[in-house]
């Protein structure tokens, strides 16, 4: 046993040895470990971990809104083509213009070509055997509208070679058409438009027919250059365009007894059918030259109806009550409010369908005796310098009575929610 003063002596010599170690391998702390932090004590403890980052929520896509106008019979009589004659051509423009803000701010606006364009080489023509100068065509565009139906009682006045002559006169303005064609591959396939709006790709089909030719005999080798109305052909036709991806289908139908306001048993049973097959959206009826009501139809898709306008009257004529029914002076410009909601996301709900929500018209009139132009009645309550306000009155009332209480007026243009629509041509 070693004395005690020895034993104190090797006691304070480990401890200092041990001292002396630590502080040389800095082990007076404990190691430092990665994201410790030391403690009031000294101790060391792991730090919170730093916030997960926020879960984005998602947002609803908005709705999307879109206007169709359409109108009634583009019908040069002799007299209009001596309005729009411009020294050795044709010029539309003046005839036109006063209805340009009505066209040209519509999101898709569609036309009833209801005469041929006279095939190269021969002189225009009026009634009884139409021929337009092809320049009616780029008068049409330049107001804005994106297409026409050229389905009629007069499309084959100027037999084959007009058919040919109107749909290139169209192709040559960028304006698609419906219901003549030039091959039956053409004749297959509806005419579509593309809007792009809020995000999504809304796709118009239109469609159209009329009830004969006037006698006028169809090439017996090209039925299909003319279509002819057959219900159950225009629902297999709406109902493919829509199984093919149309979000609307459209029909324009050349129908009715000219100047008749009340629309026939036939015009009523004809419409129903196309609503009751879900496929069809609107129908837009010509040939009249009057204007005729517009109505709501049950059916239609998702079962939400159908609008009809039987008749839109006359577009530009030569007719008026100096020559005709008072009511041929007028027609009615339809404009069609399309309405399809966003997806939600965070409420679970898809993107819903692209439907016409609701339908107006507005009361139009050509100005014969100041060059045929053509203007909205709203425009010019007070009258033109060769048409009286007390015309313009009663023009207005008859329009008012025909279309009827179904859809209102209306007395502003629509404003475009998008770009111009993309004319989709039909193949050959």
């Amino acid at each position: 046993m070693l004395p005690v003063a020895v034993a104190a002596a090797l006691t304070g010599l480990v401890l200092a040895g041990s001292a002396g170690a630590a502080g040389a391998l800095g082990a007076s702390a404990p190691p430092s470990l990665p994201g410790a932090v030391p403690t009031v004590a000294g101790a060391y403890t792991s730090a919170p971990a730093p916030p997960a980052p926020p879960v984005p929520v998602p947002t609803a896509e908005p709705d999307v809104a879109l206007s169709i106008v359409a109108a009634g019979d583009v019908l040069p009589h002799l007299p209009v083509l001596r309005s729009a004659r411009a020294g050795d051509g044709y010029d539309f423009t003046p005839l036109l213009t006063p209805l340009d803000p009505w066209v040209r701010s519509a999101d898709l606006a569609l036309c009833h070509l209801e005469v041929p364009v006279a095939p190269q080489g021969s002189a225009p023509s009026g009634y009884p055997v139409f021929g337009a100068p092809a320049q009616l065509a780029d008068g049409l565009a330049a107001q804005g509208w994106d297409g026409c139906s050229t389905a009629s009682n007069h499309s084959v006045d100027r037999g084959w070679a007009g058919v040919g002559a109107t749909l290139d006169a169209l192709d040559g303005a960028g304006l698609g058409h419906v219901g003549t064609a030039r091959s039956p591959g053409e004749d297959a396939q509806a005419q579509l438009y593309r809007l792009e709006r809020a995000g999504r790709t809304v796709t118009v089909a239109h469609l159209a027919s009329t009830y004969g030719t006037n006698g006028m005999p169809v090439d017996p080798d090209k039925p299909w250059s003319v279509q002819l109305t057959d219900a159950d052909d225009l629902v297999t036709r709406a109902t493919a365009a829509r199984a093919a991806g149309a979000d609307l289908v459209l029909v324009s139908l050349h129908w009715g007894s000219e100047y008749r306001t009340a629309p026939t048993d036939t015009q009523r049973a004809l419409a129903q059918e196309l609503a009751d097959s879900g496929s069809v959206d609107l129908v837009i009826g010509h040939h009249a030259h009057v204007p005729q009501p517009v109505e709501l139809l049950a059916g239609g898709p998702d079962g939400v109806g159908m609008w009809v306008a039987y008749g839109l009257g006359n577009y530009v004529s030569n007719q008026d009550e100096a020559c005709c029914a008072a009511d041929t002076a007028s027609g009615l410009l339809l404009t069609a409010e399309v309405v399809a909601t966003g997806a939600d996301p965070a409420a679970g709900t898809p993107a819903g369908p692209a439907r016409v929500a609701g339908v107006q018209w507005t009361p139009i009139t050509v100005d014969r005796a100041g060059g045929h132009r053509v203007h909205a009645l709203v425009d010019i309550p007070d009258g033109t310098a060769s048409l009286p306000a007390a015309r313009v009155a009663r023009r207005l009332e008859l329009v008012r009575g025909a279309a009827g209480p179904a859809a209102p007026e209306r007395a502003t243009p629509a404003a475009a929610t998008g770009p111009a629509p993309v004319v989709v041509p039909r193949t050959r």
